[in-house]
C-alpha cells in the first residue's frame, strides 16, 4: 500500500498528539536511518525506529500502536545520540506507548488463564503489564 505525506496528514491529530506529549518534532527527521543502524535491540524489533518515526509521520497510528518496536526500546538514548536532527527517539517511543496504554485496550482474556496451574505472581505481573 502507497502513502503519500500530504498537508493534512502532517497536521493529523496523531501527529501532534505524539509531538505534544514527546516534545519531539516529528517532521524534523529526514530519514537518515543512524537510529535504526546504532540501535542495540534492532534485530528483535518488527519494524525499525526509523520506520516508527515515518509511519507516525504519515498518521499510520494503528500500524504504530500495534507493533512490538515501541515496547522493546530500551531508552538507551544511542538513536538520539547519533541524530543529526536531535529528535529524541525514546522521547517519541514513550509517547507512543503513552497513546496505546490510553485506549485502555486489555491484551489478556482474564476468564481464559486456569489460574491454579500458575504461580500467583506470575499472573499479577503478567495483568500489570499487558492490561492497558
Amino acid at each position: 500500500m502507497r502513502r503519500r505525506l500530504s498537508r493534512d496528514t502532517l497536521r493529523s491529530d496523531f501527529v501532534r498528539k505524539v509531538a505534544e506529549i514527546s516534545g519531539q518534532n516529528l517532521l524534523a527527521c529526514y530519514q537518515c536511518g543512524k537510529c535504526s543502524a546504532g540501535c542495540p535491540v534492532v534485530s528483535e524489533m518488527d519494524i525499525l525506529p526509523s520506520q516508527v518515526i515515518r509511519l507516525a509521520q504519515l498518521g499510520s497510528d494503528e500500524e504504530v500502536l500495534n507493533s512490538r518496536t515501541i515496547w522493546l526500546c530500551a531508552s538507551c538514548m544511542t538513536c538520539m545520540a547519533r541524530c543529526p536532527k536531535g529528535v529524541d527517539l525514546a522521547k517519541v517511543m514513550e509517547a507512543l506507548r503513552l497513546i496505546r496504554l490510553r485506549k485502555n485496550i486489555d491484551h489478556v482474556d482474564i476468564s481464559s488463564i486456569d489460574a491454579g496451574k500458575l504461580p500467583q505472581i506470575a499472573v499479577v505481573s503478567n495483568l500489570r503489564k499487558f492490561t492497558g
